[in-house]
């Protein structure tokens, strides 16, 4: 009795047959991946980075939109009145920023502030006519002065006047200020009222449409009627 041996299929029919079933099936053939494969796939992986990292690139370097515009008077706490001069855009440490810049005459300098710091900065628009009255009735109370050493009333000054809230800054001017027959003032007890009253009337000015002089004067005039 004769036995028929069946031959063992080669790679390649065993290949061909596996293609077969795979297009009845509806199935997808998915055979080792060769290197020039996972080359291709890295170039894609590399490419899609590169697009995000441009998109990104361009949302940063976009201007954003803030509520200065040049021109505008604004207030910085430990500075006083300034004026907006326009936005800048420089690249610091590799980070694309745009930066406020900020005119100060009176100080003669000039401050620049990114734009994702101003609200941690304090900057802030002039106040409205009714927080100056405000101020200005302060200034027409009576002074109120504490009787404790200079120094420690010094530095409480300071921070009134460093916080540039127009109520806190009018009180200054008020404890400070000496009329005609008053005690005279001491150096560093001048030296923070006059502080005060430029500050204040840094303010003032720039609500008025005024010089700083006319502005100090006003001040001083309310002062002198009490």
């Amino acid at each position: 009795m004769v036995q028929n041996k069946t031959k063992p299929l080669s790679k390649s029919a065993k290949k061909r047959i596996s293609k077969l079933k795979s297009k009845v099936s509806g199935e997808r053939v998915v055979g080792p991946k060769t290197d020039a494969d996972k080359k291709v796939k890295a170039r894609g992986r590399v490419k899609a980075l590169q697009t995000k990292k441009v998109k990104q690139t361009a949302r940063k370097s976009k201007t954003p939109k803030i509520k200065f515009k040049p021109g505008d008077h604004v207030v910085y706490p430990t500075h006083g009145v300034g004026s907006v001069q326009g936005i800048e855009r420089e690249t610091i440490g590799g980070n694309d920023l745009h930066l406020v810049v900020i005119i100060f005459d009176n100080e003669r300098m000039t401050l620049r502030i990114p734009t994702n710091k101003l609200e941690a900065s304090g900057l802030r628009a002039i106040s409205s006519q009714k927080v100056i009255d405000d101020a200005m009735t302060t200034l027409k109370g009576r002074a109120r002065v504490k009787r404790t050493m200079w120094s420690r009333r010094a530095q409480e000054y300071e921070l009134k006047i460093n916080s540039g809230e127009p109520g806190s800054i009018a009180q200054v001017v008020r404890d400070l200020h000496r009329n005609v027959g008053q005690p005279d003032q001491s150096f560093s007890e001048r030296q923070i009222y006059e502080m005060a009253l430029e500050r204040l009337a840094g303010e003032v000015a720039a609500l008025d449409g005024t010089n700083l002089g006319e502005a100090i004067e006003k001040l001083e005039q309310i002062l002198r009627e009490e």
